[in-house]
């Protein structure tokens, strides 16, 4: 990685200093205990929906305690350079989803995997795409990370859309990668390399 190698501490602080990412109709930023209520709402709210693609969750994921311990575990996974997760937030501060970056590795590769759900009220309004433009952009010039993948179930063509619309590409098909519902179910893996390392 030469030049883009994370060589000290100072280094690491400035990549762990987690600031509001400002789009033009989103920002995405570092969830704080302020925000737990929203979210609980947020996720109460679309847990039918939000479930159908996502890996099985614990009953205390729809408690407000639960959510304020997962945000304090997101911050210190932050701080150990493993995730970092974000809300994806309207210019009035009004919560409409999550993004984060996950399964963050260094070394010789450099990259991380990315996730997000948005409010079933607001799909549809390009709000996805800016918050995972967003991301991207925090992954590459913050993180100096190489390269961002994605993974999602085939039928969710707007998903799809999405990170092709933020430049991802398709790569292929991961076979029964992931329990969903108790099922194995396929992934489309798209990606997406810092444009200096293409």
């Amino acid at each position: 990685m030469g030049e883009r190698q994370l060589k000290n501490v100072s280094d690491q602080n400035k990549r762990t200093a987690m600031h509001m990412q400002e789009g033009n109709s989103v920002d995405i930023r570092p969830l704080s205990l302020n925000d737990a209520e929203q979210e609980l709402v947020l996720q109460t709210e679309n847990r039918m929906f939000f479930e159908r693609f996502a890996m099985s969750r614990q009953e205390d994921f729809y408690t407000l305690e639960g959510r304020k311990k997962r945000i304090e575990q997101s911050l210190k996974n932050a701080e150990n350079d493993t995730e970092y997760s974000f809300g994806i937030f309207l210019q009035d501060q009004t919560l409409i989803g999550t993004i984060s970056l996950f399964q963050v590795v260094r070394g010789s590769l450099q990259s991380a995997f990315i996730g997000y759900f948005l409010d079933g009220k607001h799909n549809g309004k390009g709000y996805a795409t800016k918050a995972v433009k967003l991301a991207v952009d925090y992954a590459f010039n913050e993180l100096k990370l190489h390269r961002i993948e994605a993974g999602v179930m085939p039928h969710n063509k707007a998903s799809i859309r999405v990170l092709e619309k933020a430049g991802f590409h398709k790569e292929g098909i991961a076979r029964k990668n992931v329990k969903i519902n108790g099922k194995w179910e396929d992934h489309q893996v798209l990606a997406i390399i810092h444009p200096e390392d293409t």
